[in-house]
């Protein structure tokens, strides 16, 4: 039987095997969503396939693991859930022509630090497609916590359906990507093209808190952090998705607290 808030993606998406590259806390809750909701999906990460067995096995028939352009090959779609600062090990050539979903968030530190994106002067997602040259780059499940992604889906229609921002330069791929949110369970919002993505990243109203509720006060960056991958969800209506991405002012690019 299928769980609370599953789909099928019969006549509904034209994705069928979710290529997924990088099995951090996002890739993984993606792909069991996936999974659950009857996709197939292709796990691949840095360290090799056979460190992947027991992910695979708990998640099942639907699931097998291959090296990260065997997945970019494999996959319909491909979510790159990769470290923002590894995004250039990404297989370019095997992603050509595919349309890749970028959960990736700039977090500066003293060994990663883009000039271009401290000054604005792009968003990393734009970084991101700038590698990827011949891909299609959606922003997508970059703002959600993996206990949220879990907790919040819904049918199609539910009343307290929750509603994610995307954004990307090609209308075809944030359709794509738009299905696909569908079948996982989450409404989702167009909010522009891959330059007006910072209107979804750290530090802007649309990142996180909406999924869980206002923090105790006093927290540190750690702290935060760890607060956030434990609260309950919230569920968060595209109404409000809008109000949130229209209203976003633009600061310093990344996360910092």
């Amino acid at each position: 039987m299928p769980r609370r808030g599953e789909t099928r993606t019969e006549n509904r998406v034209s994705t069928t095997t979710l290529g997924v590259i990088g099995t951090g806390m996002v890739g993984i809750a993606v792909a069991r969503r996936a999974v659950d909701a009857g996709l197939n999906v292709v796990l691949s990460n840095s360290r090799g396939p056979e460190t992947l067995a027991d992910t695979v096995a708990e998640l099942g028939e639907r699931a097998r693991a291959a090296t990260p352009a065997e997945s970019a090959s494999a996959g319909n779609l491909v979510i790159a859930s990769v470290p923002l600062a590894a995004h250039e090990q990404l297989p370019w050539a095997e992603l050509a022509g595919k349309t890749v979903i970028d959960p990736m968030n700039y977090a500066p530190h003293s060994n990663f630090e883009v000039p271009e994106l401290d000054s604005n002067e792009l968003t990393s997602s734009e970084l991101v497609q700038r590698h990827l040259a011949d891909a299609r780059v959606v922003k997508a499940l970059h703002n959600i916590g993996p206990r949220q992604l879990m907790e919040l889906f819904r049918p199609t229609g539910a009343p307290d359906r929750t509603a994610l921002p995307l954004s990307g330069d090609d209308p075809d791929a944030k359709k794509e990507v738009a299905d696909l949110l569908d079948v996982l369970g989450f409404d989702a919002v167009d909010i522009g093209t891959l330059s007006d993505s910072w209107r979804s990243e750290p530090n802007t109203p649309l990142y996180a808190i909406p999924y869980v509720g206002q923090p105790p006060s006093g927290l540190t960056a750690k702290e935060f952090v760890a607060w956030v991958q434990q609260a309950p969800g919230v569920s968060v209506p595209a109404a409000r998705i809008g109000e949130l991405a229209a209203a976003a002012v633009r600061g310093p690019a990344g996360f910092r607290m």
